[in-house]
């Protein structure tokens, strides 16, 4: 039996790139590209008469930016898939995203075969973000999370667990936020695949969250790993 194709809608606002993006992912055996729009209101309209699987999202859009679109979305459509893409790299974008709602982030400087892989990663259920966008993340992050313990007097490698999490639920939270998925996961920690469910889900639980993409945005939000 043939895998299920998934359903894309692309919102992007420059021509050449919507285009040349649906043109790529259309050519992909399971991906069906069954919309396209060129501002975040469309998008919006669009996604909730076609309710595709998921939504290739630009942040730089006319009458609605792309995060403001992606939050209206997942408040009707909280099913529904976002993937941010975009050429933006900035830690505010990145975050404000993925409070928004976004599944994954990548950006325009990924090659096809990436875009699709992401794609099909978000629509299983693994949060994506840019390696190189990961990094850049983490570091401002732990840079100020530096300074505020400085500032504050607080011994900030002893505080900044406030969740209850253990050691190995740390572990596996550090590999959510490179972007691995389960089997990935277990390989790494040398565990295996129920047992690195099991932590995901107490990671869920601890960080008040129902998604892993949401405890990928509060674990980079609060300076977690």
């Amino acid at each position: 039996m043939s895998k299920k194709s998934i359903r894309v809608t692309i919102v992007e606002d420059h021509d050449m790139t919507r285009m040349g993006l649906s043109f790529a992912l259309s050519n992909s055996a399971n991906i069906e590209v069954v919309g396209t729009a060129a501002d975040g209101m469309d998008g919006i309209d669009q996604a909730i008469e076609l309710k595709p699987d998921l939504i290739v999202m630009d942040i730089g859009l006319p009458t609605v930016d792309g995060i403001e679109a992606t939050r209206k979305i997942k408040n009707s459509l909280p099913e529904v898939k976002v993937l941010m893409y975009t050429s933006r790299d900035n830690e505010d974008d990145i975050l404000d995203s993925f409070q928004a709602g976004a599944d994954g982030y990548i950006t325009k400087g990924a090659s096809s075969e990436q875009t699709i892989s992401a794609i099909q990663a978000v629509c299983d259920g693994y949060p994506w973000i840019d390696p190189a966008i990961a990094k850049v993340v983490l570091s401002n992050i732990r840079k100020n999370s530096d300074i505020d313990s400085q500032n504050k007097g607080i011994d900030y490698k002893k505080g900044k667990n406030l969740y209850g999490l253990t050691e190995r639920e740390m572990e596996v939270l550090a590999l959510l936020v490179e972007g691995l998925n389960n089997p990935q996961i277990s390989k790494k920690l040398v565990i295996t695949i129920a047992t690195t469910k099991t932590h995901v889900h107490n990671i869920l639980q601890k960080l008040y969250v129902k998604t892993r993409s949401k405890a990928v945005a509060t674990a980079m939000k609060d300076g977690l790993v």
